[in-house]
């Protein structure tokens, strides 16, 4: 079955000659055809739905995305689609979450990853509670192209240097890693160039910052980093947390805190706290964002 079905994308790319009467890919029954690419990831059956008419009426069944859906995506859609019409198919229902969905004002963001359906979440500078932050001899707002939200936070120079956030939303059942997205330096650009201005680093050499969070059920997790790496956003890794009831929201507490006040320390950017699926490190790391 596997050898003839690969016969049959071979004659449909023209590879091969076959005469009127072979068999071609538009005499599989599209049950048939529905049922062989619900195995494949989203991508995938979107492209093969390009084919033909059976390939194409295939990819749009229900039973084909709701495999692809988090199980709780009713809830979801409740909770991050402000409209959405009626008997609409889960082909669109996928496509709608995979979009970038704002929430709470603007200051987060919630999406499907297109290639998997997990679920991922960013919480902007703005969404979290920085302390010192109205003072604009220490910290400071600024536009940028580099963040999701259009702005980072960014430090001149603090004793006292501590960030709290927390959320609580209904993720779905599964294993989630959270990170603080950093940069040391605050990057413009320059005749078209990215430049990264290192004026106000300091201080982050002496101690290392310590990242915490807990969640509802009792979870807790806790790592530090010395920041010493200036110009580029890293994801600096504070730990994972598990769901198993994806019915009932789950909520979570994180920290920052370089709090020894013996020395200042400054020239940070904070863009977001970001929540992904934890097999998402392996990506991270691969392309030189990790920090764990």
């Amino acid at each position: 079955m596997g050898a003839y079905f690969s016969v049959l994308f071979i004659n449909q790319g023209g590879l091969s000659s076959v005469s009127s009467s072979s068999p071609s890919l538009g005499d599989l029954p599209e049950s048939c055809v529905a049922s062989i690419i619900g195995y494949l990831d989203p991508p995938e059956i979107c492209k093969l739905g390009k084919l033909n008419r059976a390939f194409r009426g295939a990819s749009l069944a229900d039973f084909v995305w709701e495999s692809k859906l988090p199980s709780n995506y009713q809830v979801l859609v409740d909770k991050i689609l402000t409209f959405v019409p009626e008997n609409l198919g889960k082909r669109e229902i996928y496509s709608l979450l995979c979009t970038t969905n704002t929430l709470d004002g603007g200051t987060k963001k919630v999406w499907l990853d297109k290639s998997s359906g997990g679920l991922c979440m960013s919480i902007s500078s703005k969404g979290l509670h920085i302390t010192g932050i109205d003072d604009r001899r220490y910290w400071n707002h600024i536009p940028t192209d580099e963040s999701r939200f259009h702005s980072i936070a960014y430090l001149q120079q603090t004793w006292w240097f501590e960030v709290d956030g927390e959320v609580e939303f209904p993720f779905p059942a599964g294993s989630y890693s959270v990170f603080f997205r950093l940069q040391l330096g605050r990057s413009s650009k320059r005749f078209g160039r990215r430049i990264c201005n290192s004026e106000h680093i300091h201080g982050w050499d002496k101690k290392p910052v310590r990242f915490q969070l807990w969640t509802s059920d009792g979870q807790h997790a806790r790592s530090q980093f010395t920041l010493n790496e200036p110009g580029k956003w890293f994801h600096y890794h504070i730990g994972d947390f598990n769901v198993e009831n994806s019915n009932s929201s789950t909520k979570i507490k994180l920290s920052m805190t370089q709090i020894d006040c013996t020395h200042t320390k400054g020239g940070l950017c904070l863009d977001s706290v970001v929540i992904y699926p934890s097999k998402y490190r392996e990506k991270l790391k691969q392309k030189g964002f990790l920090r764990c």
